[in-house]
């Protein structure tokens, strides 16, 4: 038995992995991409947006599923999905393969997402939890640490592709374990899937972000794009008016009717679209700007990710003194005020005057996460504790989705003003080559190096500025909604994502589990609460 779930939490943790060291592997090897592939810029945010976007948009419906068909079921079936995904990816022939081969990575995700934790929590009962839960803690934490690493060291002495041919192998072992040795278990009060729901807020996203990549393009005051603005609008009205009417719905929106949780939710999500949004940016400018190599690159990040690795297990139990509203603004006000730091590039700059902003963000970072998890499970009732991680996860993701795309849109506006004024004109495909390629534009274009850089570096200013801003916006809002007497004296243990209890279970109520696992691969042996 403890072999069992030993093993099982190791399938957990691998998928883990997998799952987030995909976000910042990619983003080092987006210049590589874009040179074997001629991406445009947009192809570029694409590439992020598409996992981003499907992550997000079906998180909550994956822990639906789970919740009616077994989380064991749900889980293999994900990390299936991804593994697929992941081989697509590396076999891509061109930016739109890749693209859809992302999106496809974003479904397997989201069903590992929604049900990874889930399955420490139904085989694992007191300090034993606690023990499972720091080992896939320092999983989270050491995917986000060694992502820009690996994906500079992978990129420069392979290939780009091996960025996603090495979850193959990953994803196999892991199905391999998950199929013998976990166990299936639902919730036999599960009912149908909230279709609409789905539909109406995956679209509604899947717009927005649409519009924002394209407003450059068609013009901000046209009519494609004020239509698609009004569409999306339309839709996450009908997703609200549609959630209201639902027995079981996909995202419980009578949580925010309290105000601490419509605070972290909100301060989530610019965590999320100010600092998350901007790293990839941040690895543009390394690359192309600096002309850093990808293995180079990744390691100017690191004092960024190993702060935000090393600050939670530095703090440790002594935060838990700390009301957890204090920590949430200090999080952000920090992470914020470092990206503010970075914003005063200059043509002259090297990589060590982004330093102090880097290490000020990834201690922010590191206070941030914890509390963000602590504080929306304890503003909610123990059994509503799933849907309110399922809807911050989805807050951080959706965050991410839009703000690559609204920084994006920043960058090559400021692109298009700053070439235009230097040149006395600009094209409308200059900006948008610059963007992708830098000061590796030049060659192509006839255009200084010089010139090409002042621009660049002012863009990249105003990316950090605005996502600065955005993190500080949140900051205000934590401080303003998520007050100190809101929430328990006691919060429970810090974890970034937050942990479903499950329902108690005897010995005998385990072996009967367990025999009928054994005999049917069906095993709702009682209700377990996401």
């Amino acid at each position: 038995m403890n072999n069992r779930r030993w093993w099982a939490l190791a399938a957990v943790c691998a998928a883990t992995f997998m799952l987030l060291v995909d976000v910042t592997i990619v983003q080092v090897a987006l210049p590589t991409v874009q040179r074997d592939f001629r991406a445009t810029f947009s192809d570029l945010q694409w590439v992020i947006d598409a996992y981003a976007l499907v992550l997000s948009s079906l998180i909550l419906t994956s822990g639906a599923l789970a919740d009616r068909f077994g989380r064991k079921r749900v889980f293999v079936a994900g990390v299936a999905i991804f593994t697929a995904g992941s081989f697509l990816c590396g076999v891509a022939g061109g930016a739109t393969a890749l693209v859809v081969s992302r999106a496809a990575q974003g479904v397997g995700g989201a069903a590992m997402f929604a049900t990874g934790l889930a399955l420490i929590g139904q085989d694992f009962r007191g300090p034993e939890r606690l023990k499972a839960i720091a080992l896939w803690g320092a999983t989270v934490g050491g995917a986000v640490a060694a992502g820009p690493l690996l994906g500079g060291l992978i990129t420069q002495a392979i290939s780009w592709r091996w960025v996603f041919f090495v979850n193959v192998p990953i994803g196999v072992a892991t199905v391999a374990v998950s199929v013998p040795l976990m166990v299936n278990k639902a919730d036999p009060d599960a009912r149908r899937l909230d279709v609409a729901g789905l539909v109406t807020f995956s679209g509604s996203l899947f717009l927005l972000v649409l519009t924002l990549v394209r407003g450059n393009d068609d013009g901000w005051a046209s009519g494609k794009i004020l239509a698609l603005f009004a569409a999306a609008a339309a839709l996450m009205a009908a997703f609200i008016i549609v959630e209201r009417r639902q027995a079981r719905p996909m995202f419980d929106l009578s949580l925010f009717r309290g105000r601490a949780f419509t605070g972290v939710s909100l301060a989530t999500f610019a965590i999320g679209s100010g600092m998350f949004a901007s790293l990839p940016y941040l690895t543009f400018y390394l690359q192309n700007g600096l002309g850093y190599s990808p293995l180079a690159g990744g390691l100017r990040l690191l004092p960024a990710t190993l702060m935000a690795f090393l600050v939670p297990l530095v703090v440790g139990r002594a935060g838990e003194k700390i009301p957890s509203a204090w920590l949430l603004f200090a999080g952000l006000a920090l992470s914020g005020t470092g990206l503010l730091l970075m914003a005063h590039l200059s043509a002259g700059s090297s990589w060590t005057t982004l330093l102090a902003g880097l290490v000020v963000c990834g201690v922010g970072v590191g206070l941030a996460n914890p509390a963000i998890g602590r504080i929306a499970l304890s503003v909610v009732p123990p059994q509503r504790s799933g849907m309110a991680s399922g809807i911050s996860n989805t807050f951080r993701i959706a965050g991410l989705a839009t703000g690559v795309a609204a920084l994006g849109a920043l960058l090559e506006h400021r692109l298009a003003s700053s070439l235009g004024h230097q040149l006395g004109h600009t094209t409308p495909a200059l900006p948008k080559q610059v963007a992708s390629e830098g000061i590796r534009a030049a060659a192509a274009t006839g255009q200084p190096a010089h010139v090409l850089l002042a621009a660049y570096v002012a863009g990249t200013n105003e990316v950090l500025f605005i996502g600065g801003l955005v993190v500080l916006v949140g900051a205000a809002l934590a401080l303003a909604m998520v007050r100190a007497r809101d929430l328990p004296a006691a919060a429970p243990a810090p974890v970034v994502v937050a942990l479903p209890e499950a329902a108690p279970q005897s010995e005998a109520e385990s072996r009967l589990a367990r025999r009928s696992e054994q005999l049917t691969e069906n095993s709702a042996t009682g209700p377990a609460r996401r």
